[in-house]
């Protein structure tokens, strides 16, 4: 039993209705009794310790209220009792006094903990079960790195403790091993508090309109037109005004080929929607961050998160402005404290892959005791998303095309036969990611990176700047986004579908221009092409002789056959990839791709997605699934596992 088991007890026996001696001492006498046992206690007394010892063994009171209370980590003080004739007397008196020195004995103690330089620490206030406890929590803080890496992996793979000793760590833990923990792939929810309660929402003011007041008082400066005219676009435009202005939509491979069917309904993003993804690109710059958690947004957000469970892109576009936030390290004890790291290590456990992945951003780029790197919005690593011991040899980074996504467009191809309760249940028979479930397993000495670019700025809005959004443009963004995620530092794969693929080429005769950026041509081992036009598309022109259907973005003109661009693109490539040592691989579909239920077209031809070096493998399948395999087995996934693996040969071998 602890001591201070012992002080409650011996609190509860003085404060009984056993009648007291006929001759006691007076007050004066007994508090300095009390007194002088406080220093004697404070001093380290043996014959105190001893006493106490003699005292926890000879008590014996079979009592399930007492055995609960000797689990206790904390000192229960009665300060409200229910008879009010305790509060009166010598008893209570002494009841006092006592509670102040044990007070001071775990003030002394936390004292002890804290001390950088001490190598031991009492333990007269901590059961013999409790000392591994604070051990790792003293661990967790030493100077030794390794020490406090150790510390934590030690927490996270604690599964026999009591829900107290768990609670004890989510306390008295510091802010670095919180995030520890919450990238500890065993760690045990427990560990985490629950979020401080929230502000109440200001009278006569909806959560909507606190959302719309944040975007109002953020700075306009340092945007580009297009944020601008999105930013007031959010502000001042109702949702008729959006119905009027819709016009029809099409994009060119990742997640579809829709058909807009109808001009004249609202889009689905309200206008809070459109406050939301206007705040996310606030949140791409710091100064803009700083305004953000001074004026409450932190805590505005976390409410909207909750408020919005049931709407995962609501939830989604929050934590992409917590992510982007935490790019900024000074802004790192407000995200701690607002308790975001206790929502994200409950996301990163996720079955769902895209939420689990957002999480995994946020919290790496909050953990600077082993990352590096900075990830910045749209670069996600599907593996590895916890803190490993597994040395990382390569990258692999997977890009997607117009109007794709980061996670969907690398889905596996639906099918019925796969698409069964038991299947979903199965991640080797059925994902919804597979680099990030199938390559992970297979090739788990890969950091494997998906990139998302928005596109939705230039496709949505006739009124907002487009020349800006070419894939000249979009290179030079994702090229700096990428080495901030320390792409270029470890040998690399490049995997592209559709215009991913002129992107990435892009990419690479920028980063021969810049000394800077010589490590992402030193490092490449090999790109795989899934269906890129190299020499343009039919589609790029059927759109033109349908435009009142279809609203062409300035990417799919750069992909017609007459494009000066495409082709320039294309002649300096050729001749710079042929001086490197580049494995390249081509796939190519052989079916056409329904566009909506009007359009059949082979989006890109066989002639279109020869490069001119490398193999190049025509596929049965439409362009849509070119890189969506059926299943692990299926020819499509295995031959690029192969590639990687030959590509990587002796990088992964060292």
């Amino acid at each position: 039993m602890s001591l201070g088991a012992c002080c409650v007890i011996c609190c509860r026996r003085m404060g009984t209705s056993t009648p007291p001696p006929k001759s006691r001492p007076s007050w004066r006498e007994l508090r300095n009794i009390i007194k002088l046992t406080g220093s004697l206690i404070l001093g380290g007394s043996l014959f105190l310790t001893y006493e106490v010892l003699a005292l926890k063994k000879s008590l014996t009171i079979d009592s399930q209220v007492v055995e609960k209370e000797k689990m206790k980590s904390y000192i229960y003080v009665h300060t409200v009792p229910l008879d009010r004739r305790e509060n009166h007397g010598i008893a209570c008196q002494a009841r006092k006094e006592l509670h102040k020195t044990v007070r001071k004995i775990l003030t002394a103690s936390a004292k002890i903990f804290r001390s950088p330089f001490s190598d031991t620490f009492s333990t007269v206030d901590v059961e013999d079960h409790e000392c591994s406890v604070w051990l790792l929590l003293k661990k967790s803080r030493s100077a030794d790195r390794a020490a406090r890496l150790e510390a934590v992996r030690e927490m996270s793979e604690a599964c026999h403790w009591h829900d107290y000793q768990y609670r004890i760590i989510a306390q008295a833990c510091d802010p670095s091993t919180l995030i520890g923990l919450a990238r500890s792939k065993e760690s045990d929810l427990r560990f985490f508090l629950p979020p401080p309660p929230l502000p109440s929402v200001k009278e006569d003011f909806s959560i909507e309109e606190e959302l719309r007041q944040l975007l109002a008082s953020l700075p306009q400066t340092e945007l580009d037109e297009c944020i601008q005219y999105f930013t007031s676009l959010a502000l001042s435009e109702s949702s008729q005004s959006l119905a009027a202005q819709k016009g029809g939509l099409w994009c060119f491979g990742g997640n579809g080929l829709p058909y807009a069917e109808s001009f004249g309904d609202v889009p689905s993003a309200t206008v809070g929607m459109f406050c939301l993804e206007a705040i996310v690109k606030h949140s791409e710059i710091s100064s803009h961050c700083d305004h953000i958690e001074a004026h409450g947004g932190l805590q505005l957000l976390q409410r909207l998160y909750h408020l919005h469970k049931d709407c995962p892109k609501v939830q989604r576009n929050i934590v992409r402005i917590i992510g982007n936030m935490a790019l900024n390290e000074h802004l790192h004890p407000a995200i701690v404290r607002s308790g975001w790291v206790s929502i994200m290590a409950e996301a990163l456990k996720s079955h769902l892959i895209v939420e689990a992945s957002h999480a995994a951003r946020t919290l790496a780029n909050l953990d600077r005791e082993t990352v590096q790197e900075k990830y910045p919005d749209g670069v996600y690593v599907l593996h590895p998303q916890y803190r490993t011991s597994q040395p990382i040899k390569a990258d692999v980074l997977f890009i997607h095309g117009l109007m794709g996504a980061a996670f969907k467009t690398w889905r596996q191809q639906d099918s019925e036969r796969v698409l069964t309760e038991k299947a979903l249940e199965d991640e080797d028979r059925y994902t919804t990611c597979w680099p990030k479930t199938w390559l992970a397993k297979d090739c788990p000495a890969l950091r494997i990176i998906s990139v998302e670019y928005d596109t939705n700025l230039s496709d949505w809005r006739a009124r907002c700047p487009m020349e800006r959004k070419s894939i000249a443009f979009r290179s030079n963004e994702l090229l700096s986004k990428l080495r901030a995620a320390g792409v270029g530092d470890r040998p690399m794969i490049w995997i592209s579908h559709s215009m991913g693929g002129l992107l990435v080429k892009k990419m690479l005769l920028e980063a021969s221009k810049k000394p800077e950026l010589s490590t992402f041509i030193n490092n490449t081992r090999g790109i795989i092409f899934y269906s890129v036009p190299h020499h343009g598309s039919h589609l790029a022109e059927y759109s033109v002789n349908v435009r009142y259907l279809l609203f062409p973005s300035l990417e799919v003109k750069e992909l017609s056959k007459d494009s000066p661009a495409l082709k320039t693109l294309q002649d300096d490539f050729l001749e710079f990839a042929k001086t490197k040592n580049f494995q390249v691989l081509n796939f190519v579909e052989t079916q056409p791709t329904f566009i909506g239920s009007m359009i059949k077209l082979h989006v890109v031809p066989v002639e279109s997605a020869d490069l001119g070096i490398g193999d190049l493998i025509p596929v049965d399948v439409n362009h849509l699934n070119i890189c969506k395999p059926k299943t692990k087995d299926a020819f499509l996934y295995q031959r690029t596992v192969q590639f990687i693996r030959e590509a990587l040969g002796k990088d992964l071998e060292d």
